[in-house]
């Protein structure tokens, strides 16, 4: 949806709106299925106590947007993609 598709309020007109019972919720959720008997017996604790260090970072732009597209947790997504290529080098370069 673009910006020109969008329909537009003020916070009064919201406010209104919601006084009059004119707000709906836009997304109705599916209830989650039910998880088969044992489905988390097999599960393991993964746990990362790896310091993580505040930095600067600068990456190319469509790289940021395609993680941020993905919503909330993009760094951590980031994160992870660096974690996996440091992972699948280590076992290839002597220590």
């Amino acid at each position: 949806m673009t910006g020109k598709d969008m329909k537009r309020a003020s916070l009064t007109d919201l406010r209104k709106m919601k006084d009059r019972g004119d707000l709906r919720p836009a997304i109705r959720a599916e209830p989650a299925p039910e998880l088969p008997e044992g489905f988390w017996d097999d599960a393991e604790l993964v746990n990362h106590t790896v310091t993580k260090e505040p930095i600067s970072l600068r990456v190319d732009s469509d790289i940021l947007e395609f993680f941020k597209a993905q919503g909330k947790g993009h760094l951590t997504r980031m994160n992870a993609v660096l974690r996996s290529y440091v992972e699948a080098h280590r076992s290839k370069t002597p220590r």
